[in-house]
């Protein structure tokens, strides 16, 4: 027979919290009852110990009264003293009678009776003899020689009572040695019973934890499942229901994306061609102003080229159907080729670019690192104004590769600075050129630059404009080579 999940969170909660708490609380009962029960032993003990020295300082001083009283009639003959005696002999017969009840030892029982039997004897003996008789001094002299037997008996009932205290020290070591094991067994037991509890509560928790980020970093391939209570299984359901419905919109998106990208290729590829004749002089000789424009037709048709590819590679990366091609290369030769694809657009605008490059070789996807300084160089181009300079510099450090690309431009508002590598998004700056960015460019660097395994970021106080700073990791070859150059 299989154990039956709790129905809600609350439940579980209840149950845990019960299976908890009830072996406490069994524990402080039974340690209550204990300490109760000490407490009972240590005052009967007290009042026990109370009454028996009470009643032995009676007895000695009954003792010494019924001898004294006695002596005195034996001595004065006075019949009076007579019913002294017999007063002070019924208050000896008391107190050895309480005594009895107190005293357990056999002995010192029989110390009493006998205790008892002397004085009865004396009290007869005085009511029967003439004070001068000697029987009657003889019965004196024998209850005299008493004080012996009742110290004895005072003696035994301390002794009583010293060995009551001592059993009711081992009694209390005993109860506390077991309570002390008590609780070192319920630990173990309290901690079993939480981690069973917890488990049941981390783990549906952790699967909706991980399932709610990947949704978060947009990967959907996965199932939600989650298995534990109830309304957090249905909130499971929710979230797989929510997964379902995020990948098909996902692949909505890049179907549309890969196809609107496939049928504006085409068109673009005629235009491109034609101003590519034009500016070859196919259909004859352009004079200044034909030729600026062709110029300016041939600029834009590049971006827009360049636009399409990135929604292309954007798509495909969505879909995770590209991976990295990695080869080793030289850096410096890769760099160059960049910037001379953009000569053209930054001799137009007398934007000069600074290079330092070092010279080392790198192992990375070529076509994705090229793809990467051409975006981020067209986004520096955008926001760089007449005259202006990029910067892009190279270096090894550190096991790294550090790729910096900056401008002398306004630089990024701060209000775009959290969003600025979200796909789509072209923020608040006026951008330059005819034709505005589609915001997927830097979306793109990001998600090439992470499939390297580095980060990328925006640096403050360097440059004027815009820094943007890239690490990539680097073979150890590398970095000697760069050691070498150096």
């Amino acid at each position: 027979m299989s154990l039956r999940r709790p129905r809600s969170l609350s439940g579980l909660l209840l149950i845990g919290f019960t299976l908890v708490t009830v072996p406490l609380l069994i524990a402080v009962v039974n340690a209550t009852i204990e300490m109760r029960h000490l407490t009972q032993q240590s005052e009967l003990l007290v009042r026990h110990g109370i009454q028996a020295t009470r009643h032995a300082q009676e007895l000695f001083r009954h003792t010494a009264s019924l001898e004294r009283i006695a002596r005195l009639y034996e001595v004065l003959g006075d019949q009076t003293l007579k019913g002294v005696l017999s007063d002070h002999h019924r208050d000896y017969q008391a107190t050895l009678q309480s005594l009895r009840k107190l005293v357990a030892d056999p002995a010192t029982v029989l110390k009493l009776s006998e205790l008892a039997s002397a004085g009865s004897e004396l009290a007869e003996a005085i009511e029967r003899d003439d004070p001068k008789d000697p029987a009657l001094h003889a019965v004196i002299e024998s209850f005299g020689r008493q004080n012996e037997k009742v110290e004895t008996v005072a003696n035994q009932t301390t002794a009583d009572i010293y060995g009551e205290l001592k059993r009711l020290q081992e009694n209390a070591s005993r109860t506390q040695t077991d309570l002390f094991w008590q609780a070192a067994a319920l630990v173990p037991v309290t901690a079993f019973i939480l981690m069973v509890f917890v488990s049941l509560l981390v783990r549906p928790i952790r699967q909706i934890d991980q399932a709610i980020s990947e949704l978060g970093r947009g990967t959907f391939s996965r199932p939600v499942s989650v298995r534990g209570p109830k309304d957090l299984e249905r909130l499971g359901r929710q979230l797989e229901w929510l997964r379902v419905r995020l990948l098909d919109l996902a692949t909505e998106k890049n179907r549309f994306l890969r196809h609107i990208s496939h049928e504006l290729k085409t068109p673009l590829a005629n235009i491109r061609e034609g101003t590519e004749l034009m500016m070859e002089g196919a259909v004859g000789p352009l004079d200044a102003n034909q030729h600026e424009v062709v110029t300016i037709l041939r600029e834009n048709g590049i971006k827009l080229q360049r636009m399409i590819e990135n929604l292309l590679s954007f798509s495909a990366w969505q879909a995770k159907s590209v991976g990295l091609e990695l080869s080793a290369f030289a850096l410096q030769p890769l760099v160059r080729s960049v910037v001379e694809a953009q000569a053209l657009t930054l001799a137009a605008h007398r934007i000069e670019a600074d290079l330092k490059v070092q010279n080392v070789e790198v192992t990375a996807d070529r076509g994705k690192l090229r793809l990467i300084l051409d975006n981020l160089l067209s986004n520096a181009v955008k926001f760089t104004p007449d005259g202006g300079t990029i910067s892009i510099h190279a270096l090894i450090s550190r096991g790294q590769l550090l790729l910096d690309v900056a401008d002398t431009g306004p630089g990024i508002p701060a209000e775009d600075r959290a969003r600025v590598f979200e796909a789509f998004y072209t923020g608040k700056a006026r951008q330059g050129g005819h034709v505005r960015g589609t915001g997927i460019g830097l979306s793109v660097v990001m998600e090439f630059v992470q499939a390297h395994g580095g980060t990328i970021e925006l640096v403050d106080g360097v440059h004027a404009g815009a820094h943007f700073r890239i690490r990539l990791p680097v073979r150890a070859n590398a970095v000697a080579e760069a050691a070498h150059a150096a």
